[in-house]
Order: C-alpha cells, then sequence, then structure tokens
C-alpha cells in the first residue's frame, strides 16, 4: 500500500468577500498556516504544496513548511476558473519539472482552519483500504427539499413525505476533503463513484463570509483558553 499521495491547497490573493482572506490573522497566524500545520501531520502524505499566483501567500506558506515549488498563472485565479484546472497544473509541472507524479491528490482549502488531521488520516485510510477512485467528506443530511417551478414549488426530495426515521438520508459535501487518484484528474476532481467519510455537522465550518471567520475565531480562541 505504498502509494504516493500530495496535498494541494489553492490560495489565490483575491478575495471579494474577504479582504486577503487566505492570510488574515485569525487568532494570532494567517488563516492558511491552519491547513498547513494540519497536512504536515499527516505521516501518509508525500507532500504539501500550495498552489498560488502571489509571491506574498508563497513566502507565508513556506514559512509553515508548505511547499510552493512555482507559481501559479495569471490566468488560473479568475473566478471561473475551476479548481480542477488549478490541480492539473500542478501535476503538469511536476511531471515536467520533477518527473513526479502521484498516485492521489488531497485537495483542501485554507478555508477550512479547523479541519483536524485525524479526519484526513481516516479518508486516506478509506482510499488504501477500498481502493477509492475518490474519497471525499461531508454530513449525513434529512432535511425535506422542494425546488421552485412556474407557479409555485414542488416536492424534490424525498419524492414522498416520510418520517425522518425512514428517510434515506443524502450525504452533503463539506468542503474540507477531497481526495482522489490521479489518473481521475485527467477529466474530474471527483471520481462518478465515491467513498465518503461522515464527519459532524460542525465539524468543518467553510469560511466563505465575514461571519464565518468570526465563528471560526471565536472557536479557535475558545479552544487556547
Amino acid at each position: 500500500m505504498n502509494k504516493k499521495i500530495i496535498a494541494i491547497i489553492p490560495a489565490k490573493s483575491v478575495s471579494k468577500r474577504i479582504p486577503k482572506k487566505n492570510i488574515k490573522n485569525l487568532a494570532g497566524k494567517p488563516m492558511i498556516a491552519y491547513i498547513i500545520e494540519t497536512a504536515l501531520k499527516v505521516k501518509l502524505l508525500d507532500r504539501v504544496i500550495v498552489s498560488t499566483e502571489s509571491k506574498e501567500i508563497a513566502s507565508i506558506a513556506k514559512k509553515y513548511g508548505a511547499e510552493v515549488p512555482f507559481l501559479r498563472p495569471k490566468k488560473l485565479t479568475r473566478d471561473e476558473v475551476p479548481v480542477l484546472s488549478v490541480l492539473q497544473h500542478v501535476l503538469k509541472e511536476l511531471e515536467k519539472r520533477e518527473n513526479y507524479i502521484p498516485d492521489y491528490v488531497l485537495l483542501l482549502y485554507p478555508t477550512s482552519p479547523l479541519l483536524k488531521s485525524e479526519r484526513i488520516e481516516q479518508a486516506i485510510n478509506i482510499a488504501l483500504e477500498k481502493n477509492s477512485d475518490s474519497v471525499i467528506s461531508g454530513t449525513y443530511d434529512k432535511g425535506h427539499y422542494w425546488i421552485e417551478v412556474e407557479g409555485g414549488y414542488q416536492r424534490f426530495y424525498p419524492l414522498k413525505q416520510v418520517n425522518s426515521q425512514s428517510q434515506t438520508p443524502l450525504f452533503k459535501e463539506n468542503g474540507a476533503i477531497y481526495l482522489t487518484k490521479t489518473e481521475i484528474l485527467k477529466r474530474q476532481y471527483v471520481a462518478d463513484k465515491t467513498d465518503i467519510l461522515i464527519m459532524e455537522e460542525d465539524e468543518n465550518i467553510d469560511v466563505d463570509y465575514p461571519e464565518d471567520f468570526k465563528r471560526v475565531e471565536e472557536i479557535i480562541l475558545k479552544r487556547k483558553h
């Protein structure tokens, strides 16, 4: 089971909702530092690489122990650019510059500062045990959903009203862990059929809005005290 697994952390400099979000001071250090330090604790990871176009972010990432072997082209920082293109760029450059091809790529985000290394290890172990094409993290969701149609809304899921104990739960991604075989990344960043890692509802908070940042900071400060 000797697989080469790398973590790639995409971190561009521009953020509209929270200026310089990825390196904004979060309870005493840049937010990106948390996910870098978490990834570095995972012994099953071969490398931890940050993909960025910013020399400032690169410098901070290196300070906290990540690799930034090259900068990302600015054309890959536009809002419409999918994360798959960013991952493919890293893989292409690693193969071209170092003849290095990993077996799996673990996509992690700076916006998951609460993620624990134990969860990453669990995801990797699932992949190794099951030879998974992908492993993603999330939560069970027993919500009842409606979709807008002409003239109002109609039931979307479940199609028939049932008691919660009889309902088959959906799985909802929480944005924390995306682990995928490199060969799959040639066409998509999560395989059509994937294995899952169930996490608690509040175990990961994806920092997207200022209120998310404030909530996460309060949690970190509370843990420190």
